[in-house]
């Protein structure tokens, strides 16, 4: 009886439910309008009613959200996605590689900051960008910022500095500085329009050009053309192209600047659903080059290397104009296009990208022509990187040695291994040359000795083992 009186309470209020629900469903519902309108009279019920009946009081803006990120979030690709306000602020400044602020890349470690209690709790400067307000007052990698406006950093997470930095170009914000360990200085600094370097680029033995390039923004392609200008007066012989680690950007950056290397051929084409000439285009070459056809190209990619750099790296490989060397791409061959919703927005799949050879990379991602990359390392080599990594030794050896001798960097590489380390050589010595450039404003834009990648595509030029097809 007891069950049956359960079995019975339960079904009773599952009617009730459902009868509520129908009552605030209009009566359009019930006379069989389409399933767009269906759905949108009841979504816009159910807002209603969890608005005027949940027991505590709700925002509608937070219902709206929830809703379209729940509605992206089931479409199951992880690229299209319901952005708010601030999200579509930051993808603004991404693709266009610009936004107003001092012009410091800034980190914070959090976690034990045992070694080093009096700094790490503050924001340190990683490096600051050359040309900008910070750069000009001489503000250094290294230095930590402590106050922003008055208020400390120590408990306050990276992304709020963040956003306290940075602002509307003419505003002021006042900003003190710790160097060293009691040198500390206040600027008030005027925010400017920072843009961010997409493109580096520097000579190896002085006639292989390298040119790195991080993600593809909307000024990406004219710091490309800087850069292939330079090196075509300085004659170089061979060109290395970077794109390790590039997690791609805008579609018509990689295209214009694959146009600089091709004078024909189809770069990449686009496929869609829906018949629109936005969504299915084929981007063809139209002889823009800036580089002379008589200067083998080397493509260096791996696992980071995504969307538009794929793009680039198949553009170049496919046209016979470069050689990939590294590892197998990311593996993006879909391309999203960006619409508003008032200040909100969202970014959706809606075409797919091909090769030259007709191929869709998703999933699956780019081969190189010669595979080249650093060794796994083994369990045993893991536990050791992890220790070094937890137990801050290379900070601690480079804060107590700032500018280490050949012989105190292998007294030091002797004592981890007599305390159990089992890395390599190579690999420690790369590990502190990363922790010395943090504190260089401009480190170096290569580093041929621990790079075996780079390495690599220099010995393929020099011994004429790329060509030009």
């Amino acid at each position: 009886m007891k069950k049956d009186r359960k079995i019975w309470i339960w079904l009773s209020g599952a009617l009730m439910a459902i009868i509520l629900f129908l009552a605030f469903v209009p009566v359009t519902f019930a006379q069989g309008a389409g399933k767009a309108s269906q759905y949108g009279v009841i979504f816009d019920e159910m807002m209603r009613f969890i608005k005027n009946y949940y027991v505590e009081d709700v925002d509608e803006q937070t219902l709206f959200e929830g809703a379209m990120k729940g509605m992206f979030e089931s479409l199951g690709d992880p690229y299209s996605v319901f952005l708010t306000e601030s999200e579509m602020d930051a993808m603004a400044e991404s693709t266009t590689g610009q936004f107003g602020g001092v012009g410091l890349y800034i980190s914070k470690h959090y976690g034990d900051t045992s070694f080093d209690e009096k700094h790490l709790p503050y924001v340190r400067v990683v490096a600051p960008i050359e040309g900008t307000p910070a750069y000009r007052l001489g503000i250094h990698a290294g230095d930590y910022i402590i106050k922003v406006d008055g208020k400390g950093t120590e408990n306050i997470p990276l992304d709020e500095v963040t956003e306290m930095l940075r602002g509307e170009p003419g505003t002021k914000v006042t900003v003190t500085f710790l160097r060293g360990d009691d040198i500390t200085f206040t600027h008030e600094i005027e925010r400017a329009i920072i843009e961010v370097p997409t493109v580096k680029s520097d000579l190896i033995d002085k006639n292989i050009g390298y040119l790195r390039i991080t993600q593809f923004a909307s000024n990406t392609p004219d710091k490309v053309k800087e850069a292939l200008d330079n090196f075509s007066k300085k004659r170089i012989k061979y060109l290395v192209i970077d794109l390790r680690s590039n997690p791609g950007g805008v579609l018509d950056s990689a295209t214009d600047i694959a146009d600089m290397f091709l004078d024909d051929g189809v770069i990449v084409s686009t496929k869609g659903k829906v018949a629109s000439p936005s969504l299915n285009h084929v981007y063809k070459a139209t002889r823009k080059v800036r580089i002379s056809k008589s200067v083998p190209v080397a493509v260096l990619i791996d696992r980071g290397s995504a969307s538009a750099a794929e793009i680039l790296a198949a553009a170049l490989s496919d046209n016979g104009r470069a050689v990939l060397i590294g590892e197998t791409t990311y593996g993006k061959g879909s391309v999203q296009q960006l619409r508003s919703l008032g200040k909100d927005g969202f970014k959706l799949t809606m075409s797919k990208y091909y090769t030259p050879k007709d191929v869709n990379i998703n999933k699956v991602g780019i081969p190189p022509d010669k595979e080249v990359a650093d060794r796994e390392l083994t369990e045993e080599e893991k536990a050791s990187y992890k220790k070094l990594i937890e137990d801050f030794r290379i900070q601690k050896f480079v804060k107590d040695n700032p500018k280490p001798s050949d012989l105190q960097i292998d007294t030091f590489i002797q004592q981890l291994k007599g305390e159990g380390i089992v890395l390599e050589d190579r690999v420690i010595r790369k590990l502190i040359r990363n922790e010395l450039n943090l504190s260089l404003d401009n480190p170096p834009v290569y580093d041929l000795e621990f790079d075996i990648v780079l390495q690599e595509a220099v010995r393929m030029l020099k011994a004429g083992e790329i060509t030009v097809k």
